[in-house]
Order: C-alpha cells, then sequence, then structure tokens
C-alpha cells in the first residue's frame, strides 16, 4: 500500500468551551506529554478522518482519570496513524482511562470496517509510504529493501517531544535494529 508524503498531517480545528472541556490542540501539548499511536490496517479518505475527530473531539473533551479530567488530544497523521496525548502535570492517566482511549479505538474500527491495532511495518521509500507485514521485516531488510536510514514511523513512541522530532526515525533506531545487527555479523 503506496500513498504519497504530502499528506503526512491532518490537523482539525477544535471549537470548544475550554473552561468545561480539557480537549486542547495537539500543538499545544509540552514535550513530556505521553501519547499512544494507533495504526489503521490502511489509509483513511477524508471522509473517514473527519469522522474519527468528530468521534474523538466529545470523547477526550471528557476523559478522565478516576473523576480527575485529563488534559488530552489527538490528531491524524499520514492518514494513518491516530494519535493520542495526555498532559500528565494536570492529572496522570489509570489504567481504566487508557483502556478507555483503546476501547475508543477498537469500536470506531468496528463501526468503520477498520482496525487501528494494525502491526505492520509503515516506512518511506522514495517519499512515498508502503508497508509490509511485521512479520517478513527481517526479510525486507535483508533484501535491501529497507536500510539502517529508511525512515520508520515507529509506534512505540511514549512522549509528544520524541514523536516531533522521530516521527518517522530511520530503521536503525527503531525496534527493528536487531535485523542491522544480525546482518553485519554475517
Amino acid at each position: 500500500e503506496k500513498k504519497s508524503l504530502n499528506c503526512l498531517v491532518r490537523r482539525f480545528s477544535f471549537q470548544i468551551n475550554f473552561q468545561t472541556s480539557m480537549l486542547v490542540n495537539f500543538e499545544d501539548q509540552p514535550s513530556h506529554a505521553r501519547l499512544w499511536i494507533y495504526q489503521a490496517d490502511r489509509f483513511l479518505s477524508q471522509t473517514e478522518c473527519g469522522f474519527i475527530n468528530d468521534e474523538l473531539k466529545p470523547k477526550i473533551a471528557q476523559w478522565a482519570a478516576h473523576g480527575a479530567p485529563l488534559r488530552g488530544s489527538a490528531i491524524i497523521v499520514a492518514d494513518r496513524f491516530v494519535v493520542i496525548a495526555v498532559d500528565e502535570d494536570l492529572n496522570a492517566p489509570s489504567g481504566c482511562s487508557i483502556d478507555a482511549s483503546t476501547h475508543w479505538l477498537r469500536d470506531l474500527g468496528q463501526q468503520m470496517g477498520i482496525t487501528f491495532f494494525d502491526r505492520s511495518v509503515v516506512y518511506l521509500q522514495d517519499q512515498t509510504f508502503c508497508s509490509v507485514d511485521a512479520l517478513r521485516a527481517k526479510k525486507v531488510v535483508e533484501s535491501g529493501e529497507i536500510t539502517a536510514q529508511t525512515p520508520i514511523f515507529d509506534t512505540l513512541i511514549n512522549t509528544v517531544g520524541e514523536f516531533r522530532v522521530s516521527f518517522p526515525k530511520p530503521a536503525e533506531e527503531t525496534w527493528m535494529k536487531r535485523f542491522f545487527k544480525t546482518m553485519s555479523v554475517n
């Protein structure tokens, strides 16, 4: 599956009352804010991105951990990744509140016929988005299609700051680094 790089981030404006809501723009999240990246199993249409945005806004606006409001945000990146962040300075998310966000994406996926828990490797090749099943990642590295410097969209990033500077990041700086070590030994 391939798509051009020019659709990297789809931004949505939030028209809400900040006195009753904890929904903030993603750009306003501090670098240390915690984040989760949900990867769709295919690229999303503009209509689907709008639907996801419309569904997530009220949920994030009312997101709470044991009754304490959470300052959260969401963006859709490259029409493939739904990124949810929370500023832990106000209140830290609990296991239940994190589970709630996972359920939002599971439920949206069921409504839309999409899974947001795709584990394929999404990478850039000549400014084009490509993906390969994670189980085939080693073979793609061995063939040279993915090199140590190939930009990989690493869904294991944990903070907004890391996301801002490392999404995507070179394959050798992701979980795939073990494949390059074994190649240099052989």
